[in-house]
């Protein structure tokens, strides 16, 4: 691996100063010795010189969302030449392929050992057990989430159960009008997760919240998760207040109810602000600086006001990967940021209508 500057590697428990790392992050990613071949061809496209006229974080929103162009771009195009011949990649994953077709990136090994850690530290701040096995309903590839929390489980010492999902077949059902189907679909999924339930001992369970709500309809698999599981982890991007008070105090009283609120082109997720009361919404702190968001009026693209409603930017700055300014399918509030943190944090979450001219189906999520 060709040489990076030191702050692009700092500790991974440490928090680089995020100007600083910034300006790093510029030099490599731009510079013909190290940067990727898809970032040097739109270097004299972009309008200014990232080499110089980008000082720091907040230059990051002069960069034009080029998120659309991974659904083409050959994925090996993404990857840093610094990385040399035969980069460490864990896999390429996708985003999307319900509204349009599925961008893609690829993710490094020294990125994913970064992210495990702080996502590690995440759960510890939640009271989340290690040393325990983990029931994960989740979408595995070509989707990054269900294979980066198997590794997850591992790294904390626990094994992983598996269920695959689906996402974009449920969503095709339902917008084609076969919501029995799709109901049907999701009705499977339960009875894969009520055999490792009842069969092994499951610490944590990971699933989203549709499929929460149909294990606590069935009272043998609630009570199933109240004798074994010990915290469940949520992913998805809507639980309201009441439903989390409900699953708090009555349906499942001793478990950790912990979530995350993440994307595929960001490589990661941002974690639940710990301490939160049931009735504030979730807020979501992400792993500054590597990850930022920002909150916007789509028509305008400024920050709205702290405690308004915009849509959610989301910028990823890593050695292994540069992607900023990527307009989400999400909107947020905007909730100022943790001391040190770059960017906002975001709260109460929930989907646009339409993106990229089509209508957004929540489905299993």
């Amino acid at each position: 691996m060709a040489f990076a500057d030191p702050v692009l590697d700092s500790p991974k428990e440490a928090a680089a100063d995020p100007d600083a790392f910034v300006r790093a992050a510029m030099h490599w990613h731009f510079s013909p010795g190290t940067g990727s071949p898809f970032w040097l061809a739109r270097r004299a496209e972009l309008g200014f010189d990232p080499l110089t006229d980008i000082r720091g974080h907040a230059d990051l929103a002069r960069f034009p969302n080029l998120a659309s162009e991974l659904r083409e771009a050959p994925v090996g195009e993404l990857i840093p030449r610094g990385y040399g011949e035969r980069p460490d990649v864990v896999g390429v994953y996708e985003s999307g392929g319900t509204t349009g077709a599925p961008k893609r990136i690829a993710l490094l090994q020294d990125w994913l050992d970064r992210l495990l850690a702080w996502s590690s530290g995440q759960l510890d701040a939640h009271g989340v057990p290690q040393d325990v096995n983990w029931l994960v309903v989740a979408p595995s590839g070509p989707h990054m989430v269900g294979d980066v929390i198997k590794r997850q489980t591992a790294y904390r010492g626990g094994l992983a159960f598996t269920v695959d999902l689906d996402p974009r077949w449920v969503k095709q059902l339902i917008s084609g009008g076969r919501a029995a189907e799709a109901d049907a679909y999701a009705e499977h999924i339960v009875d894969q997760a009520a055999y490792a339930l009842r069969s092994q001992e499951i610490g944590v369970l990971m699933c989203t919240p549709p499929v929460l709500e149909r294990i606590s309809r069935r009272d043998e698999l609630a009570a199933l998760v109240n004798r074994k599981v010990r915290a469940i982890n949520w992913v998805g991007t809507q639980m309201d207040a009441d439903t989390r008070h409900l699953y708090r105090t009555e349906v499942f009283p001793d478990a950790v109810l912990y979530s995350g609120y993440g994307s595929t082109l960001i490589l990661g997720n941002a974690s639940e602000r710990p301490g939160l009361t049931d009735d504030e919404p979730c807020v979501y702190d992400p792993f500054s600086p590597y990850m930022s968001f920002g909150v916007v009026d789509p028509e305008s693209g400024e920050p709205v006001a702290y405690g308004e409603r915009g849509q959610v930017v989301m910028h990823h700055v890593s050695r292994s990967l540069l992607l900023p300014a990527n307009l989400e399918r999400d909107t947020g509030l905007r909730v100022e940021p943790l001391p040190g943190q770059v960017g906002d944090s975001v709260a109460d979450i929930a989907p646009v209508a339409t993106f990229e001219d089509q209508n957004v189906i929540e489905g299993v999520y």
